[in-house]
């Protein structure tokens, strides 16, 4: 059957969030990100692979290599890209560690961070609704599977602090050191914009605030990563 210029036109357009949430569907690529999608409660739409490894799939279609780099976001398109329903929206969590994200922008960073939640077991993620879209391709590849062990939920996040009774924590460079604070088994904390940190209508209403104090001599790097910052809290909530 091969690529037709419906395939093509569809995927392509799937790189941008209005044609996903249009279509409902969203990109993966590569062997392992797909295979943890297949073995998720994801469902599959189609998938398009150079070899027959998936000619058990009723939605399988075989392509050459240049027809999947035709339809494929990275530089060397690795065998397989498949597309997927993107899900009903989640049940929040009441309870638990959470991790809530306020304007994050860059899709790396968002997908490194989806992975330390699988890692560190925050089941919880939840988005501020001008944080990147989950289902960005960047999003999805750099995540490597672990969006499909996450409940990620895009609100209003002064709404949702507002139902919660959990108490709030912000990562701020002025807050408490967090390697001398008691942290509670339950909370939750918020990760702040890559440039501008935490918005001030947010800091306006959240008083617990911890910090990563800074070790090196100079005293002059301004700031953390935003997935490094995170992988060192979350790893000291769960301490």
């Amino acid at each position: 059957m091969g690529l037709s210029k419906n395939h093509l036109k569809l995927i392509t357009s799937l790189s941008q969030k209005k044609y996903r949430q249009k279509h409902n569907l969203f990109v993966a690529e590569g062997m392992k990100v797909v295979d943890e999608f297949l073995q998720s409660s994801f469902q599959l739409e189609i998938l398009f692979a150079t070899e027959g490894s998936f000619s058990y799939l009723d939605s399988f279609i075989e392509v050459s290599e240049q027809e999947l780099k035709k339809i494929s976001a990275l530089k060397t398109p690795n065998k397989v890209l498949a597309v997927f329903k993107i899900p009903d929206k989640e049940t929040v969590i009441p309870s638990g560690l959470t991790l809530a994200l306020d304007s994050i922008n860059d899709p790396g960073n968002l997908g490194t961070i989806i992975r330390l939640c699988d890692w560190f077991g925050i089941e919880q993620l939840i988005c501020s609704k001008d944080t990147v879209d989950c289902y960005n391709a960047k999003v999805v590849q750099s995540s490597m599977g672990s969006l499909t062990r996450m409940n990620i939920i895009y609100t209003d996040l002064l709404d949702y602090f507002k139902d919660s009774s959990l108490p709030i924590f912000i990562a701020d460079m002025d807050g408490k050191n967090v390697y001398n604070s008691k942290l509670p088994s339950e909370a939750i904390l918020i990760m702040g914009n890559e440039a501008n940190g935490v918005s001030d209508k947010i800091r306006a209403v959240i008083t617990d605030k911890i910090s990563i104090p800074r070790f090196g001599n100079s005293q002059e790097t301004e700031s953390l990563n935003v997935a490094t910052a995170t992988a060192i809290l979350l790893s000291e909530f769960r301490r």
